[in-house]
């Protein structure tokens, strides 16, 4: 079932196209077009079209990947190919704004899902896992719910990482609420760290501060919605959005506060000052920031071989300017970026297959599109 683009890129909505000497269009996404990057040369398999707001995707033991779209959904691919069939049995989801159903991630044989739950008071970013018999979400268990609830629709966060310890963290945003996530008392603008079972490390930062939530990682963190485990130097990197300018990547770090709303390179959306500084005593600063913002979301870390020029290069989503941003990175610093498939659409998440292929989902465009490097 796989579609390709030849419809879809005639509407300047869509993509910009470039005729070329016969005066025939190239479809960028073409698979028979190769693009031609700083590194490493690809072309692109348009592998389905249809796609409502996807969030987050994963594959399974058995070869089978699953999409999350945010109203509720969870969309099953087998060999690159929609079956048409859905995960039954998911949980009602506040699907408000920019809440609903959100990542997905697996490991061993439990699903993890991160989604916005409905409670008295609005939604809250909640953490459950589940196992999958078939097409059906069996033994669920609520592991964490940030608090409180709130009837705002932004800034839920929110993905999911394991560590080589085996450890969870889970990002979730400050709900628009600004002095949120410096307060240690809700969860909100935070990144937090808790066992496969829900229950709390008792070597995480704040298990001992009087009235502070306990699964508290890190704070001061406005909205990510992209972050990755480097297993092989034990790293965890997160992006987040910024207000108008400032989006940051940054080193997370036990304990450590990464200064939103005290410091900040971008202004509030009305162009009003939100603070004048930009670094501060106590504060992380971010390993890079964009300005103007690109509105990161989603992001993998390339390990696969496939790719060996890409290997150890982070792909990031970006919503605003609707490219894959390719950060390149020299130990803990930022070493430059190259911009790919620019206008394919608002990238909300990268991902890399257990087989070693980039898959890239977009909303808006509502793309699967997975890239072949060139050999």
């Amino acid at each position: 079932m796989k579609n390709t683009l030849y419809t879809l890129v005639l509407s300047a909505a869509l993509f910009s196209c470039a005729e070329n000497n016969n005066g025939e269009i190239n479809d960028p996404l073409s698979p028979t077009n190769i693009t031609e990057s700083d590194m490493l040369n690809f072309s692109v398999d348009t592998l389905y079209t249809d796609l409502e707001n996807p969030w987050g995707m994963v594959w399974l033991e058995d070869g089978r990947m699953l999409v999350t779209e945010r109203q509720g959904e969870i969309l099953i691919f087998e060999n690159d190919e929609f079956t048409g069939e859905k995960v039954q049995g998911m949980p009602d989801v506040y699907a408000r704004g920019q809440g609903g159903l959100l990542d997905i991630q697996r490991k061993d044989d439990w699903l993890y899902i991160a989604y916005a739950k409905p409670m008295q008071g609005g939604g809250a970013t909640t953490i459950m896992r589940a196992r999958l018999e078939g097409n059906n979400l069996v033994d669920q268990e609520e592991l964490i719910q940030t608090t409180p609830a709130t009837d705002s629709g932004v800034h839920f966060g929110c993905r999911i990482i394991f560590d080589n310890e085996d450890y969870l963290y889970f990002s979730s945003g400050e709900r628009g609420t600004k002095p949120n996530a410096q307060d240690l008392t809700n969860s909100h603008g935070k990144i937090h760290r808790i066992n496969l079972d829900g229950s709390i490390p008792e070597d995480n930062p704040f298990v001992n501060e009087p009235n502070a939530v306990k699964s508290i990682w890190t704070y001061g963190n406005r909205n990510p919605q992209g972050m990755i485990y480097d297993a092989e130097n034990n790293r965890i990197w997160a992006h987040e959005h910024g207000p108008k300018g400032g989006d940051e990547l940054n080193l997370i770090e036990k304990g450590k506060n990464y200064g939103w709303p005290l410091v900040t390179f971008g202004v509030d959306y009305d162009g009003s000052v939100i603070s004048e500084e930009t670094e501060k005593e106590g504060i992380t600063p971010p390993v890079h920031y964009w300005d103007p913002s690109i509105a990161p979301c989603g992001m993998v870390q390339v390990t696969s071989d496939r790719y060996g020029a890409w290997q150890g290069n982070l792909l990031i989503g970006a919503l605003a300017h609707q490219h894959v941003a390719r950060v390149e990175l020299d130990g803990t610093t930022y070493a430059g970026e190259e911009k790919l498939l620019q206008d394919i659409g608002r990238v909300r998440h990268v991902a890399q297959s257990p087989d070693g292929y980039i898959y890239v989902i977009t909303e808006g465009t509502g793309l699967m599109v997975k890239l072949i490097p060139e050999e």
